[in-house]
């Protein structure tokens, strides 16, 4: 009797990091729904697109019921809706921008969370990947909210896992570092600019787009999701490509030298 395939509820799968995932997910022999906040259909149609806006309590529960009943179980979620924020001073947000970033980037995966661990509980098995960033262990001046957000991911995956771990669900964050992705090319600009920090934030724009011309591509992020997954006993951080050297130089560098590198790297005066 053929074995039947693992599901997969990949969130944000329209383009970049998602949409590679799910494709690699497929191709690794899992049965994957993708999902967009507009719905449609999936490049070559290797995956189902469902609509969902992880925004909406409403909505992530419908779309979390329809593959329950298409499916009957979920085995793995991939957390990797979110958006970008160009580069601004944290002043230049106003609080219910810096809401709506947290909505998205970390609401989000607490409503997809609560939708699925249910089903998972029951069935005695799951797991569950978040899509984080190197700037959740390395925070980049002038991406205050959004480090703010990845930081959380980091801490709620961490907890997460282990009060999961008993009952057959593992939750691992992938954390990469600049990705050259369609996500970059639509990032949310600051709703409070001032005059007061316009030169700089335009200089470190043009920095962080030089960077990312020679960037990984969303794959070398889809493969590390996908080894995720797969592992008999997955570790709880994933830092694919470049990310890796930065979490070395996180964790064993001096402070005083890894703050100078970092406005080195940005070309920041004193």
């Amino acid at each position: 009797m053929a074995l039947k395939k693992k599901i997969a509820l990949v969130t944000g799968a329209s383009s970049g990091i998602g949409e590679a995932t799910a494709q690699q997910l497929a191709q690794a022999g899992y049965q994957v729904y993708g999902t967009s906040r507009r719905g449609g259909k999936a490049k070559g149609g290797a995956f189902a697109i469902l609509p969902l806006d992880v925004t909406s309590d409403d909505s992530v529960d419908a779309a979390v019921q329809q593959l329950m009943k298409l499916e009957g179980r979920i085995d793995l979620l991939v957390n990797n809706a979110g958006f970008g924020v160009a580069p601004a001073v944290a002043e230049e947000s106003s609080l219910d921008q810096a809401r709506a970033i947290f909505d998205t980037n970390f609401f989000g995966i607490v409503r997809m969370t609560r939708a699925v661990v249910p089903h998972m509980r029951a069935q005695g098995s799951g797991r569950i990947i978040n899509l984080g960033s190197v700037l959740g262990f390395l925070p980049m001046p002038y991406m205050a909210l959004y480090s703010a957000t990845k930081h959380a991911v980091a801490g709620y995956s961490e907890a997460l896992d282990h009060e999961l771990r008993t009952l057959g669900i593992r939750v691992s964050v992938v954390e990469p570092a600049y990705i050259n992705t369609p996500f970059d090319a639509n990032l949310l600009q600051a709703d409070a600019p001032l005059d007061a920090y316009r030169a700089i934030c335009i200089g470190i724009e043009k920095r962080v787009k030089e960077v990312l011309v020679t960037a990984d591509g969303p794959e070398v992020v889809a493969e590390t999701i996908v080894k995720a997954a797969q592992a008999t006993t997955p570790k709880l951080h994933y830092t694919p490509g470049l990310a890796k050297r930065m979490q070395l130089l996180r964790r064993f560098a001096p402070a005083s030298v890894l703050d100078a590198g970092v406005r080195k790297d940005l070309r920041l005066h004193a």
